[in-house]
């Protein structure tokens, strides 16, 4: 059994119960925050507190998360989308509502039981849970993912990522229409302080930047293509929302309504990683790989777009420049 991980939080001035406050920051339920405070799991500078309490603007909040027991990764047959593989990287195409990696709610089906399930080496940098994975995309996001195979490629993709040296380009549809064609939204991120299983705009909060190129617009929504240059958690999705255009399809941040008018099925968001340039980290080549929409967003944007564009089996990322970067 390997020792305990750590969590720490810095409560927020209008900081829920104990209980509430893990929770979110954990994405586990109440009942197993509440378990981790009980068995002594969490202290609030140092201190244990009960489930009840509720801490003070600046408290600092640790937990202790134990390895679950007995639980280990297994290898599991899901079929994958690999584009791009040698014996240090590989990339995969991910389809929405796969989750990334096991986790509690969690522990079979992700893209790392099936990638253990593949065989071959994965990078160790990362613990059992989440071996070679160098970055994520959210569950129902679809796309290129790049996985490191050798523990010396995922170590120089780390700091590629950390340097914004690697290019992750979205497609994204939203509703509503943006003020101008290229906006950058710049606003940190961090948890929701009312609700702890969303993330939010929030001064205190990490620095994130994401431009937006407007492709096409339509009658009720906007084509984009989102270019990162942070990687916070649900970074695209809380900055469209922000400005008051959020993804089509998306429950969480309020674009969930009128799925159905684009064609999209249930807890699907229109939100693609489809252009992903990074150089190799062991032969320094520029690896360029491009993931066309899946059938369910090809089908929104051809309903979006109406009778008087003809898309027919055209790419519409093709079809409207999402690959032509104007600097």
């Amino acid at each position: 059994m390997t020792d305990p991980k750590s969590h720490v939080v810095t409560a927020p001035d209008d900081a829920p119960r104990l209980d509430v406050l893990v929770a979110g920051e954990l994405d586990i339920s109440r009942n197993q925050a509440a378990t981790l405070i009980a068995t002594g799991h969490v202290t609030v500078d140092g201190r244990h507190e009960k489930a009840s309490y509720k801490s003070r603007a600046g408290e600092t909040v640790t937990v202790k998360i134990p390895p679950p027991p007995d639980r280990e990764v297994i290898g599991e047959d899901i079929p994958l989308t690999i584009v791009y593989e040698d014996d240090d990287i590989l990339v995969v195409d991910k389809p929405a509502g796969m989750v990334v990696h096991p986790a509690p709610g969690n522990w079979s089906g992700t893209l790392v039981n099936a990638l253990k399930g593949r065989g071959g080496p994965l990078s160790s940098v990362n613990d059992e849970f989440r071996e070679g994975i160098v970055h994520r995309l959210d569950k129902e996001t679809s796309g290129l993912l790049l996985v490191a195979r050798s523990d010396r490629a995922h170590r120089v993709l780390g700091a590629a990522l950390q340097a914004r040296q690697i290019t992750r380009r979205y497609a994204a549809m939203t509703w509503g229409h943006l003020a101008e064609d290229r906006i950058t939204v710049d606003k940190p991120i961090a948890r929701d302080p009312r609700d702890r299983k969303r993330m939010a705009v929030v001064n205190t909060g990490r620095p994130a930047r994401t431009d937006l190129t407007r492709l096409a617009r339509f009658d009720s929504t906007d084509l984009l293509r989102a270019d990162l240059h942070t990687g916070r958690t649900h970074q695209i999705r809380v900055h469209l929302a922000s400005i008051g255009h959020p993804v089509v399809g998306d429950d969480t941040y309020g674009g969930g309504g009128g799925r159905k008018l684009m064609g999209l099925p249930p807890r699907r968001h229109f939100l693609h990683a489809a252009w992903l340039v990074f150089r190799h980290p062991i032969s320094g080549e520029l690896v360029d790989l491009r993931s066309p929409l899946p059938a369910e967003l090809h089908r929104a944007v051809v309903a979006a777009a109406g009778p008087d564009v003809e898309l027919g089996d055209t790419n519409p990322l093709e079809f409207f420049g999402f690959y032509t970067v104007h600097v």
